[in-house]
């Protein structure tokens, strides 16, 4: 914990701030050692503020503490929107310059593009080869998505499919956390799933058991029982405890034990989990603190309900928003008292406003000592302070697009070479290298 703290300090104090980044460059071998996150993104264009309190503000945290990677998940739009191509093009690049806005640092994290990865789609096709049907039909969002979107054609393999194309997502850059809300969980699991039973098809060679033997004889006798113990507990009860126990032990085999190969490790962290050689990795979900913050109508927010607003929204046109925010209906008069929990503002003033602002909001419209257009005035003043500097940041990438590209491409790049390796890993397990 020592070591990654001064990590994370020397990873500070080299950053320069966003507003004065060129071009981003190779990073450093430090940061590779950082466990990685991956998220993405559909292209729906500009961002609202429902997007950047319930994902990005995380996204802008995390890397400064792990290497993260985001992409735009130009396939998953059209999984549900494939008639709409023209759509998702003028969408993406949109989408980028909020992201860098919102204060996501190209030095930092790799920005890519999902399409301009063919890996994706062939690691996708290779696991549909042994994923059951029945895993994907389970999926909790998949029967939830199409009674929502029942004005939609979603009778098609890719909506099915998306689940999985998500864990093809994850698996091919070895991903050890993946962001996610509660709702967001299922997906996570299902690409546990499918990464267990890929190492379980293709993770043992046909010596593998004398491979794991010889592994296991270089560790000591008290260790060999110690492995043997948290492998049978784990086994018995699937409890995080043996299996971090048994990781560790091998972890720190590899660390001090001279011939030791990062094959062995594999082999026996395999064995560990009951199955072959871990050529793709479990993640881990990441359940980061999240703000939902809803609609101008107290519904959730979203441009299609027009009841958002953008983070790059003029501020002339937030303040009109906001002062025409229903309030509660039973405030019919400036002298009716009301009650905040039924005012779609008071949900806006729980994220923007301090203690004490909203004591005075609460004390004031529950007395009627307040009229509604000074309880909204904070909440305008606060957005407007937030938006600020997202405008800024945006302003010179808005005035050089190329910078933009830049930026997609090298991020590509990055993300193409750890792609390509782990399709190298995949295809050589499952006898695809001839």
């Amino acid at each position: 914990m020592a070591g990654a703290a001064r990590l994370h300090q020397r990873r500070r104090g080299t950053n320069r701030p966003i507003e004065s980044a060129s071009s981003p460059q190779p990073r450093s071998p430090e940061i590779a050692m950082q466990p990685r996150v991956l998220s993405g993104m559909r292209p729906t264009g500009a961002m609202h503020l429902g997007h950047y309190h319930g994902a990005l503000k995380n996204w802008v945290r995390l890397q400064d503490e792990y290497d993260c990677f985001y992409f735009v998940a130009d396939w998953h739009a059209l999984t549900t929107h494939y008639e709409e191509r023209e759509v998702i093009g003028r969408s993406v690049y949109e989408m980028v310059v909020d992201w860098l806005a919102a204060g996501l640092d190209p030095e930092q994290a790799t920005i890519f593009v999902q399409s301009r990865l063919p890996e994706h789609a062939e690691l996708f096709t290779l696991l549909a080869m042994g994923t059951p049907l029945g895993w994907l039909e389970r999926v909790p969002t998949y029967k939830d998505q199409i009674e929502k979107l029942s004005d939609r054609d979603l009778a098609t393999y890719g909506f099915l499919g998306y689940p999985l194309l998500q864990a093809a997502d994850i698996l091919i850059y070895k991903a050890a956390f993946v962001p996610v809300g509660e709702d967001q969980a299922s997906h996570v699991e299902l690409t546990r799933e499918v990464a267990r039973r890929f190492n379980h098809l293709y993770g043992r060679s046909a010596d593998f058991e004398h491979q794991v033997a010889a592994a296991l004889a270089k560790l000591s006798k008290d260790d060999q029982r110690y492995f043997a113990k948290q492998k049978r507990a784990f086994g018995e009860t699937g409890l995080a405890e043996p299996l971090a126990k048994g990781e560790a032990l091998v972890q720190r085999a590899a660390a001090g034990i001279d011939g030791w190969t990062a094959q062995q490790t594999e082999l026996l962290l395999g064995h560990l989990r009951g199955a072959g050689r871990s050529i793709l990795h479990e993640p881990q979900a990441l359940h980061t603190e999240v703000t939902k913050l809803p609609g101008l109508d107290g519904a959730k927010m979203s441009k299609s309900y027009g009841n958002s607003i953008a983070m790059r929204e003029e501020p002339a046109e937030v303040e009109r928003k906001v002062r025409r925010m229903p309030t509660d209906p039973a405030r019919v008069h400036r002298n009716d008292p009301g009650n905040p929990e039924k005012c779609p503002v008071w949900q806006f003033h729980k994220v923007y406003s301090d203690k004490a602002t909203q004591d005075w909001v609460w004390q004031g419209c529950t007395t009627a000592g307040i009229g509604c257009l000074e309880c909204k005035q904070p909440v305008i003043d606060a957005i407007l302070a937030e938006q600020k500097p997202w405008r800024e940041r945006a302003e010179k990438y808005l005035s050089n697009p190329k910078q933009v590209h830049w930026i997609v491409e090298t991020g590509t790049e990055r993300a193409r070479t750890v792609a390509k390796q782990t399709m190298r890993d995949v295809r050589e397990a499952m006898g695809l290298l001839y």
